[in-house]
């Protein structure tokens, strides 16, 4: 760059720019005023900026920050006020650091000076703001945190806090920004560099550890492959699926936070980890923080289990003892196709198992689908039906987005990042913000979000839907409407099968009835919604609302009642 801003602020949005940053998600506040000052002047000025996004409430704003580096691997920024703002981010920005989601996370910090500076302290909140390590709140969460102290010094913090983001295991990071520096003048001889900070580059696996793990395939009588997910540019969902395929290996992605095959590969071999670990003999696990669960689920003694991936034992989790016979530090991509490359061709026992396992596949998907399709009788709907119904109106780039709602095996992902789970930190709230925000990334896709009732709420929806209608986001938005909050139900169940609440009319703390009129939210904000009540109206209301999202461009929402499931 040869630009020579005029404040700290236009330094940092411009360094922004140049690093690949399309968006800055703001919610502001008094901090902000150098900012605000900086964008004026760069359209003015016709300067190169990330595009501003207002979003009026912090849980929205980093959300979507999520949603559109889960659609486009990009880094994103997102900059809220003070101390108070960063509490409300804080929730989804623990969801971001789960899922190894690189966002510069900013901050304003209350002035420092009460008289003698520009930016000094002029409001009462200034002193009832401050505190003495704002950053502390989140350090637990991001790969890195600072606290600008001269206003010089913004562009190598943004390029230096971009590069330990975008470095693998991606992450958030952490920048306060006081207001006094952010609007110091900038060196008038010092025009911004283009030299910029490179993230990490992905680690190769051991040969070695690489050479036990072929060995270990290829005498295997049952391997399996436990995938969680995907690299958001796709580029383990083609390496994977040919070397399943070439070994006829199963892929088992356990609770998918990125889908990485199509359902119909031949060997995508369902969601559910439980009925292949008791059989397994060899398991190798991708980039996966669960790739199991529960007693019943867990591997004989005998097998082996290879977890691969940029961080293989995920060392920032406390508690973790999933069995790693071999632990392979590696891109996962490159891993799996350095893994193919080291191993030998497949026998006639690989060749059985592959046409076995892609007869059960198959036999399986239609055994599913038929139910699903016949689970949807009156009302309220099964939740299948609803994903079945869903899965029909989805074009072969449409995504959807799914919390406590939609999932994985019914809507019947037809490529690589066509579904999204939440992350298993499970912030509440996430699913309809990532939605918008992989619809921001591309306005003429279908995008789904697939959510339940409680969820819905937690999303601060109000803020979500005025967002879609500023920025022109089309999103179709399914509330499933059982009125309680189903995963506590089911807890509670599970661990108290024959007690007391289960055998109340209404299980304590999980009621969400009355329930509030959802379609009137989304009308607020000008969209199109409908309450859909019987199975059989579901299919037509579902085409209304995507005509809506094709020919008018607005959001739509159906509020669609479904039955208590498990």
């Amino acid at each position: 760059m040869t630009t020579t801003p005029k404040t700290a602020a236009e330094a940092l949005l411009l360094t922004l720019k140049s690093r690949g940053v399309d968006y800055f998600f703001a919610n502001a506040g008094t901090d902000f005023p150098a900012i605000v000052e900086a964008l004026a002047r760069g359209a003015k000025e016709g300067l190169d900026l990330p595009q501003a996004v207002t979003v009026v409430h912090e849980t929205a704003a980093i959300g979507m920050a999520h949603g559109y580096y889960l659609a486009t691997g990009r880094p994103q920024a997102a900059m809220v006020h003070v101390n108070v703002g960063l509490a409300n981010a804080l929730m989804p920005l623990i969801n971001a650091a789960s899922d190894n989601v690189p966002i510069m996370m900013m901050a304003g910090r209350t002035p420092i000076g009460e008289r003698g500076r520009f930016g000094a302290r002029s409001r009462p909140i200034h002193w009832g703001q401050e505190m003495r390590d704002q950053g502390g709140m989140l350090r637990e969460t991001v790969k890195w945190d600072y606290e600008l102290r001269y206003g010089d010094q913004v562009e190598a913090l943004a390029d230096r806090a971009l590069a330990i983001a975008m470095s693998a295991p991606r992450g958030p990071v952490y920048l306060g920004l006081p207001r006094e520096p952010l609007s110091e003048p900038w060196p008038d001889d010092r025009p911004l560099s283009d030299r910029a900070q490179q993230a990490n580059a992905a680690s190769a696996p051991d040969p070695a550890t690489l050479r036990q793990a072929a060995e270990w395939l290829a005498a295997a009588e049952h391997p399996v492959v436990f995938c969680q997910r995907g690299d958001p540019e796709g580029t383990l969902s083609p390496v994977l699926g040919e070397f399943a395929e070439r070994h006829g290996i199963p892929v088992v992605e356990s609770w998918p936070l990125r889908n990485v095959l199509a359902a119909d590969h031949p060997m995508q071999s369902g969601y559910d980890p439980g009925p292949w670990t008791g059989d397994a003999d060899v398991i190798v696990v991708v980039d996966s923080m669960v790739p199991w669960f529960g007693e019943k689920q867990w591997p004989r003694d005998q097998a082996r289990v290879i977890q691969l991936g940029a961080d293989p034992l995920f060392a920032r989790v406390p508690v973790r003892g999933f069995p790693a016979d071999l632990a392979v530090t590696g891109d996962p991509t490159a891993t799996v196709a350095a893994l193919a490359e080291a191993m030998p061709a497949p026998d006639a026992k690989a060749e059985q198992r592959r046409a076995r396992l892609a007869e059960a596949n198959r036999e399986r998907r239609k055994a599913a689908a038929e139910a699903a399709a016949q689970g949807g009788a009156g009302s309220p709907m099964a939740p299948a039906y609803v994903g079945h119904c869903v899965a029909e109106i989805m074009d072969d780039d449409s995504i959807a987005f799914g919390e406590l709602g939609l999932d994985a095996g019914s809507v019947r992902p037809k490529g690589a990042n066509r579904f999204f789970s939440p992350p298993l930190s499970a912030g509440l709230g996430w699913g309809l913000p990532a939605a918008l925000g992989a619809q921001l990334a591309d306005r003429n896709r279908l995008v789904i979000a697939g959510i339940g009732d409680g969820s819905y709420m937690f999303a601060n929806p109000v803020a979500c839907h005025q967002v879609a209608e500023q920025m022109g986001l089309p999103v179709l938005t399914i509330v499933f409407n059982n009125g309680i909050w189903n995963a506590v139900r089911r807890a509670t169940l599970a661990m108290y099968p024959d007690g007391d609440a289960a055998k109340a009319n209404v299980m304590p703390i999980t009621g969400l009835m009355p329930a509030p009129n959802y379609t009137a939210i989304c009308e607020a904000s000008r969209g199109w919604a409908r309450q859909v009540e019987h199975a059989a109206d579901l299919p037509g209301a579902l085409a209304e609302a995507k005509r809506v999202i094709r020919e008018e461009k607005r959001q739509a929402l159906l509020d669609v009642r479904v039955a208590v499931a498990g």
